[in-house]
């Protein structure tokens, strides 16, 4: 056998091993096109669909550090850890809220959720409930600090729980869920203030059935039957019950609504009118009425008194920063000033600084006092 002979038969095995193999080529499957997520804009901004489905989400929430100083907004007569003496210190949180919106379009109309959860780390003034708290348990040469009670430790900064703020469905105009009281979330709250309850103007948290009716002329209308929460939760199956009307153009609107508590069988009710004075300049004056037979006994009417009036304003200085600014009075004799200053470092984070002032003379409901305070707030909302 000579070289050239070889050759040749080694490249008519090669060949006939290629052609075996080509007869069992192995098949490599097409890849799945991926499905990237799609922007869904009918409802808004941020908005996408959820894969393989026609509903809508939007994930958001804001991280919320607020700092509160003085009479009302600090921290009062925290004992000293070595001697018990007393002093004035902050009154911190740190929140994180996570929040959450869905949308989609169905025959029987747009059927929509809101969820709205809060994480908190801080401390407030009235945490602290035991003059002992802090005390240093140990006396000079190891004995025991007979002020020392080491199981009230109650003025601390600790994780001061999770609240479930919003949790609601809503298919067209009716609503279900935990919501915040329609006494307050259809007329409006009390300005843009930070602290905007020296005068409380409604409680907010319940369980709620609720029906939303917009005529698209400007007139809207809620009927709202609730729960109430704490000690107002009703107590046989008659709910509180909310109903409210508003009629909104350019300028401005209207609003009224009137609340029955079914526990203790008192009315309130509120007016307020809103003006949009100029492009930058914005009004609003609040007026609120209840009876009182059962005096403090009522989920709604948290003034003193049977009246009681809320207004204020807001000015937009330029594109990042506003003024704000809120009074409010009471039959009880309850006066309440504050004014802020919010400004956007960056589109997204905000800082406001607030000084409140509060005035309560001496009435029927409560003794005389008076106190200066303030809150620094710095949040980033997405």
């Amino acid at each position: 056998m000579n070289i050239k002979s070889l050759l040749l038969g080694s490249a008519a095995a090669l060949i006939a091993v290629s052609g075996a193999r080509a007869a069992d080529a192995v098949v490599v499957a097409e890849p799945e096109p991926a499905e990237y997520v799609k922007i869904c804009d009918v409802y808004g901004a941020g908005y996408f669909y959820i894969p393989g489905t026609e509903t809508c989400l939007r994930i958001g929430g804001y991280v919320r550090y607020d700092i509160g100083v003085g009479d009302r907004e600090g921290a009062q007569n925290v004992p000293d850890h070595l001697n018990g003496a007393s002093h004035d210190t902050y009154a911190k949180n740190a929140r994180f809220t996570l929040k959450t919106w869905t949308g989609q379009e169905t025959e029987l109309g747009t059927l929509k959720t809101y969820t709205e959860t809060r994480f908190n780390f801080g401390n407030s003034a009235g945490d602290y409930t035991n003059q002992n708290v802090g005390i240093n348990p140990y006396l000079p040469g190891g004995a025991v600090n007979p002020l020392y009670n080491a199981d009230a430790n109650n003025w601390q900064a600790r994780n001061s729980g999770v609240s479930l703020n919003f949790a609601w469905i809503q298919l067209g105009g009716l609503r279900v869920g935990k919501d915040e009281s329609a006494f307050d979330t259809f007329i409006g709250y009390a300005g843009n203030v930070i602290d905007d309850t020296i005068v409380g103007y409604g409680s907010f948290d319940t369980n709620a059935i609720q029906y939303y009716f917009d005529a698209g002329n400007g007139f809207s209308a809620v009927v709202s039957l609730e729960e109430g929460a704490g000690k107002n939760t009703i107590d046989s199956y008659i709910p509180h019950v909310v109903g409210g009307v508003k009629y909104t153009q350019g300028w401005g609107a209207v609003t009224g609504v009137i609340a029955y508590d079914s526990n203790y069988e008192e009315v309130s009710g509120k007016v307020r009118l809103d003006v949009n004075a100029t492009n930058e300049l914005s009004l609003f004056v609040m007026g609120g009425y209840g009876t009182d037979k059962n005096t403090d006994q009522n989920f709604f009417k948290l003034w003193n008194g049977n009246w009681a009036i809320w207004g204020g304003g807001s000015y937009k200085i330029n594109e990042k920063t506003s003024f704000n600014v809120q009074a409010s009075y009471d039959e009880g004799k309850t006066l309440g000033l504050v004014a802020n200053v919010a400004y956007d470092i960056v589109p997204g984070f905000t800082v406001t600084a607030e000084v409140d002032y509060f005035n309560k003379a001496n009435s029927v409901y409560h003794a005389s006092s008076d106190g200066i305070g303030g809150i620094l707030r710095f949040q980033r909302s997405f």
